[in-house]
């Protein structure tokens, strides 16, 4: 049954009068006849008698009225509805790999909560193609690495240092002032990943004259941890992805800040000067706290 036709036959009700109802619905009369005919069809049996130049209900088509009274309402409504949806707020995030693995998890879902009004739309991508879409206002914040640009407003928003893990019970936990020469000796998984400099770990080594003990070399940090937690290997890994392990005690940072820091961050960066004073700003920041106090509740409950 098309909304159309019903339209056509309460216009046709209210006015009296097939002329005077094309007129109003900007249709011909033909159109509007055929649209009432149409609709008997479906509902076999007349809606109207003609009595000289005019219309008169039948009984059916009485009946019929408070129907088609309710479907068009319905109808009106659901448009209304979809428009409103249509036009409620977006908000667009990116982020950079590592941050979307350890991070968007986390708060996303926290953030629908707290803004159930707001429709949130997610990308991941490399730093490069993050700041061209900030830059063309495709992105409203983004998670990067430190990008230096004259029209990007960035603060620290993650600690994301690299730091030297181990499996629970190594021995270099009960060692102090530890030395490259004793790294050396350890087998080593080593990650490699352009969005950070690991020359610096490399030029650890070689100052000191050693060769590391490589035994394992990959571009993926989940298989990095496996490797160390199966007790294969020890590695430098991004804090991002150990942070989980780190408060279970599943893996364990041995400090050799004496020998060498990698400090870094990730940065939350915007072009619209308007993000900080919204809402999710306050979100935003609060799940950042959240996070990185391991404090999910407090989110949940500010």
């Amino acid at each position: 049954m098309n909304i159309d036709h019903l339209e056509a036959f309460m216009y046709v009700v209210h006015l009296k009068s097939i002329h005077k109802a094309a007129n109003a619905l900007f249709l011909s009369q033909p159109t509007v006849t055929a649209r009432i005919k149409t609709l008997e069809r479906e509902l076999s049996t007349e809606l109207f008698t003609r009595e000289g130049r005019g219309l008169i209900l039948t009984e059916q088509g009485r009946a019929f009225i408070p129907f088609a009274e309710q479907i068009i309402q319905t109808y009106k409504e659901g448009k209304k509805q979809m428009k409103e949806r249509n036009e409620q707020e977006e908000i667009v995030i990116g982020a950079n790999v590592i941050t979307s693995q350890y991070f968007i998890p986390f708060v996303l879902p926290e953030w629908k909560k707290r803004n159930p009004d707001v429709r949130f739309k997610f990308m991941s991508g490399t730093n490069d193609m993050l700041l061209e879409k900030l830059l063309h206002k495709q992105v409203d914040i983004g998670f990067i690495r430190n990008l230096a640009h004259d029209d990007l407003q960035t603060c620290e928003a993650l600690d994301n240092s690299v730091k030297l893990v181990v499996y629970p019970g190594h021995p270099l936990l009960q060692q102090q002032d530890i030395t490259v020469s004793r790294l050396a000796e350890e087998p080593l998984v080593f990650f490699e990943c352009g969005a950070f400099d690991w020359n610096r770990v490399h030029k650890l080594f070689e100052v000191e004259k050693v060769e590391p003990k490589i035994e394992f070399q990959v571009d993926h940090l989940e298989v990095a941890k496996s490797i160390i937690k199966s007790q294969c290997a020890i590695g430098f890994l991004p804090y991002l992805c150990i942070k989980k392990e780190l408060e279970n005690g599943e893996l364990l940072e041995v400090d050799v800040s004496h020998l060498i820091q990698i400090k870094q961050h990730v940065l939350l960066a915007y072009t619209n000067e308007g993000i900080v004073t919204s809402p999710i700003w306050e979100d935003v920041q609060a799940a950042l706290t959240a996070f990185q106090t391991n404090d999910r509740v407090s989110l949940s409950n500010e």
